[in-house]
């Protein structure tokens, strides 16, 4: 059985939890059904509703992966996690994004629990899954690369990555996704993490995300978490 592996980096950051949610047999449509439209625009407002006029520093989830980013060099905000950028988006006055279904599904978990989500092709993945750091061959293709730019940009020097046995996942730690195994309607099977840092349950994340995969992309999930006692689990 393929593993998830969070013992490199467990020891400087003994805070980091990660759920991950596999999911087989998906059926992922084109376009959001009108009840995950309405759980989105619901945790648009609350969050609005909820953090309206606050730094983004007062925000838990947000502080809380700052502060991790700061353990492996990031000290300026050019670089935001994930569920960073998803608040300030929202709190401009900006919709999630709508890429697909379940791109959108776990977009809004993340939106509402804080927590740094993120998403692989299990099929274009290759042997185990390891949140780690970067090691001199590492590659990363930049899914986020603007037009006309090359979007190759390996991970720096005590970078944490996420990467399976081929190539790098997300470069620092949840702040972009490699083009390699981004899920499409064409995705059948997947790799979903939800990640905490010292703040946020990844449980109770890893169980929203199962309620919403079996109810929009009629996915079969399982469940496993890693964390400082058991960091490396089975799936």
């Amino acid at each position: 059985m393929p593993r998830l592996s969070i013992a490199e980096v467990i020891d400087r950051f003994p805070a980091f939890r990660v759920a991950l949610v596999v999911a087989e047999e998906l059926r992922i449509g084109e376009a959001r059904s009108a009840a995950l439209a309405a759980d989105v625009a619901a945790a648009e407002q609350a969050c609005r509703k909820r953090w309206s006029g606050a730094e983004l520093s007062a925000i838990p989830g947000v502080a809380a992966w700052r502060s991790a980013y700061k353990g492996f060099g990031i000290k300026r905000t050019s670089y935001r996690s994930s569920v960073e950028r998803l608040i300030k988006r929202v709190l401009a006055g900006g919709a999630l994004p709508a890429v697909n279904p379940l791109v959108d599904l776990y977009n809004l978990v993340s939106l509402e629990t804080e927590l740094c989500l993120g998403c692989d092709d299990l099929d274009r993945t290759e042997g185990d899954l390891a949140f780690r750091f970067s090691r001199p061959g590492d590659t990363f293709v930049d899914m986020g690369a603007e037009a006309g730019d090359d979007p190759n940009d390996p991970p720096k020097v005590g970078e944490v990555v996420y990467a399976d046995a081929r190539h790098v996942l997300c470069r620092r730690w949840n702040w972009r996704q490699d083009a390699r195994t981004a899920v499409s309607p064409k995705t059948r099977r997947i790799a979903l993490t939800a990640q905490s840092n010292g703040f946020g349950d990844v449980e109770a994340a890893a169980a929203r995300l199962v309620a919403l995969i079996e109810r929009e992309c009629a996915g079969r999930c399982r469940v496993v978490v890693a964390d400082k006692a058991k960091p490396v689990v089975a799936f």
